[in-house]
């Protein structure tokens, strides 16, 4: 792959971990924490978003197909980058390794979840607070999916620092500073609200 080539399919991958694949887990998140006012609550958000027009459409596109490239370019990006942790015990090249382990550990995280609950739609089981209870109620399934949150969690917030940088928005090491706190804030924010919401369910 040439170095012009490899540069704007960087951009792509880091592009779509935001828009629309950062944008869903946020969205995501937040319906699941409507599970906190019961089960009602969270089958009424379930319903009105299994009825959004063109479904089946908008999900291959906008979340589907983003999704599969930013994983799968995300792994190639993870078994060829160079981490410098042995040489340079820095902030930023832990959180280059974590990025690239929580980037791995998401692709069979994802597709697990996708089987217990989009595959399991389309073979005819209800998606509602009673699935998840049930998914949820084996204790080694609470913390698979605990797992799960934490690393998408860290994976988007980190994310966008990231972006940031590579597109140029934050130059100086100051704005990268101030970045970090922001960054940390989201994945504390967004980690609350998705432990929450899946331990609303058990």
């Amino acid at each position: 792959m040439s170095k012009d080539r490899e540069f704007y399919w960087r951009r792509l991958h880091s592009l779509l971990g935001i828009i629309p694949v950062g944008l869903f887990l946020t969205q995501h998140l937040f319906i699941n924490f409507t599970a906190t006012n019961g089960a009602e609550s969270f089958n009424t958000a379930s319903e009105f978003m299994g009825s959004l027009p063109f479904l089946w459409a908008l999900e291959w596109i906008v979340i589907y197909i983003p999704l599969m490239f930013h994983a799968f370019y995300g792994v190639y990006i993870a078994f060829t980058g160079q981490p410098n942790t042995k040489r340079f015990s820095t902030f930023r090249n832990w959180m280059f390794v974590l990025q690239r382990f929580t980037g791995v550990f998401l692709v069979v995280f994802i597709a697990w979840h996708i089987f217990q609950t989009r595959i399991q739609k389309a073979l005819g089981t209800e998606v509602d607070y009673n699935m998840m209870a049930d998914v949820l109620s084996n204790p080694w399934m609470v913390a698979f999916y605990i797992a799960g949150i934490i690393s998408a969690t860290f994976h988007l917030a980190n994310g966008i620092w990231a972006f940031l940088v590579s597109w140029g928005i934050t130059q100086s090491p100051r704005s990268q500073k101030i970045a970090t706190y922001v960054t940390i804030l989201i994945f504390l924010v967004l980690s609350v609200v998705g432990v929450s919401a899946l331990l609303a369910f058990v």
